[in-house]
């Protein structure tokens, strides 16, 4: 049986085939229908294999395809295959094994969204979608994912999706933890980025005249206004934080080399999670592993530090040497 990605595309193409009476579709022409609608799809012209084609019928035969009334009349030496009911075909029948397998797997991807704005609409397509198909039954959830849904802020994120969707420029007020009194503040909204479990918006701000982010959690009130949207033009946000931990990115700083020694029995958990994706072994001793990695210093990434701090030793350079040590000494002072 067919199981790759484009064996839906497949099974529709010879469908169409079989459905079609004004015409004999012999092996070959049921390959090139394959071909052409895999092309139309993905403009890929590696041709499928007669054998697949073969097996395709196979499956569409079975009963865990959709038990299709295939005929497979001789013409000479040669066979041409049609369904033997005019009125038949594979879009008019019950979703088979293989398509209900494949939509739960969907629905438990969906179910993620759950709770969200902008999918307040998800819980009643999915309560429509296991009732028209069956699919509930008796099953339990096997998947979890992170996430908080009662997260201050997240109230906004549909008004915020679709501002930047629509290119709507917004006044914010906001109360950083900076400062004492909440600031407002005009924003062109770029992008949306999910990190440690919270929300934050990116946007060009024009009294900064640069990038800013802000989490949702310490957003206070936000309205459109009519003002002149100022496209993203210089910015790939699938880069953006190729160069960071996290989201706080500094125009005024530069990635720099920063190498750590890290325990030999921390090692394995850092080895399949790296702390950053230019992270590469130096050195490796029994003991410990020297790793270099490239990315600005930034919140995030002393954080993240810290977490580990008693088994992972900053060697260099020594601005975060000294931040590391000024951290340790004050959490010290705090048991004293």
């Amino acid at each position: 049986m067919a199981t790759n990605k484009h064996a839906t595309i497949r099974y529709h193409a010879l469908d169409q085939c079989f459905s079609n009476w004004g015409r004999k579709y012999y092996i070959e022409d049921l390959i090139e229908a394959c071909n052409k609608a895999l092309y139309e799809f993905s403009g890929t012209v590696e041709g499928i294999k007669r054998r697949q084609v073969f097996d395709d019928i196979k499956f569409m035969e079975s009963e865990q395809g959709w038990s299709v009334p295939l005929e497979k009349i001789k013409d000479g030496r040669r066979v041409y295959y049609r369904y033997d009911d005019r009125n038949f075909s594979i879009k008019k029948q019950a979703i088979n094994e293989l398509e209900a397998k494949q939509l739960k797997e969907t629905l438990s991807v969906l179910t993620r969204f759950k709770g969200m704005p902008q999918f307040e609409w998800m819980e009643e397509m999915l309560i429509r979608i296991e009732s028209v198909f069956k699919l509930k039954g008796n099953q339990i959830s096997v998947v979890s994912f992170e996430q908080n849904p009662f997260l201050k802020g997240l109230n906004f994120f549909t008004d915020l999706f679709n501002a930047i969707q629509y290119k709507k420029v917004l006044t914010i007020t906001y109360k950083s933890f900076r400062h004492e009194e909440p600031i407002k503040f005009l924003l062109h909204p770029y992008h949306l980025k999910q990190y440690n479990n919270r929300w934050f918006l990116f946007g060009y701000t024009q009294e900064h005249g640069a990038i800013t982010n802000l989490a949702l959690d310490r957003i206070i009130t936000l309205s459109e206004i009519a003002e002149t949207y100022v496209e993203n033009t210089d910015i790939n946000f699938e880069e953006y934080f190729d160069d960071i931990v996290g989201v706080t990115l500094r125009s005024d700083q530069h990635p720099q080399a920063i190498r750590l020694k890290i325990n030999a029995s921390l090692w394995p958990y850092i080895e399949t999670k790296p702390l950053h994706g230019s992270q590469k072994v130096k050195t490796r001793t029994d003991q410990a592993i020297e790793v270099e990695l490239f990315l600005q210093i930034n919140y995030e990434f002393i954080s993240l530090l810290f977490s580990f701090a008693e088994d992972i030793t900053v060697i260099s350079p020594q601005e975060l040497k000294n931040i590391i040590k000024t951290k340790a000494e004050k959490v010290l002072k705090n048991y004293f």
